[in-house]
């Protein structure tokens, strides 16, 4: 899988950057980097001007791909789960048994990310500590309706609902298909965040997974 992955470009809404940082080298520094200062210090007190002192850049180059850096954690969200549809699909094609093939998506989509070492400079396992931590920032806006509109979550909104249609094949008379896989696709981020902070109120844990946890909801939500 990781050589066909290798292959092929991940694509994020255009309206999103004011210039596709992957066809630069500058730009993939600014997405490489701010992928690990993020991480460091977090969202709220990351700026570009940090970032540009960062990548020995002025900040108003950071500017020519990003009008901001909400729209640059848009950026990074859809290429973080534009690279997720990728995974699924090729993870799950050769399935035939509708269960399994929706436990291993649940797999994929809940369990903890390592570096796709075809990437060379976005380091998925940091950029999942992101989304789990920062995801909820890019829909809790007063811009969400509009954003929505422009296409800005089409990628996410299509990891969940190939968990629907993996759901409704396991057993179609379960009436709440939507709201289960997108309850497991955002709860797991959840999970993982109330793993590593919050403990006492998960049964998460070094012992017992993420994915365990859906696995088991599934396999008790959907028996006929």
């Amino acid at each position: 899988m990781d050589s066909i992955l290798s292959n092929i470009k991940i694509q994020v809404n255009e309206k999103i950057f004011v210039k596709d940082p992957e066809t630069s080298t500058l730009g993939k520094k600014i997405i490489q980097e701010s992928i690990l200062l993020i991480n460091e210090i977090g969202f709220e007190d990351f700026t570009f001007k940090k970032l540009g002192e960062r990548i020995g850049s002025n900040e108003s180059s950071i500017y020519r791909y990003f009008e901001s850096k909400h729209k640059l954690l848009l950026y990074l969200s859809s290429w973080y789960w534009g690279w997720m549809e990728y995974r699924l699909v090729f993870s799950t094609n050769n399935i035939s048994n509708p269960f399994e093939r929706l436990k291993k998506a649940i797999s994929i989509v809940t369990e903890k990310v390592e570096d796709d070492s075809t990437t060379a400079h976005i380091n998925e396992s940091i950029l999942n500590k992101i989304i789990i931590a920062e995801f909820t920032k890019t829909l809790l806006t007063k811009e969400v309706d509009e954003e929505n509109k422009e296409g800005f979550f089409l990628v996410y909104k299509r990891v969940v609902n190939r968990l629907v249609e993996m759901i409704e094949l396991v057993n179609s008379d379960y009436l709440f298909a939507k709201s289960l896989s997108s309850s497991i696709v955002e709860g797991a981020l959840h999970q993982h965040f109330l793993k590593d902070h919050l403990t006492t109120i998960t049964n998460c844990n070094q012992k017992t997974s993420v994915t365990e946890f859906y696995i088991d909801l599934i396999e008790k939500t959907l028996k006929k």
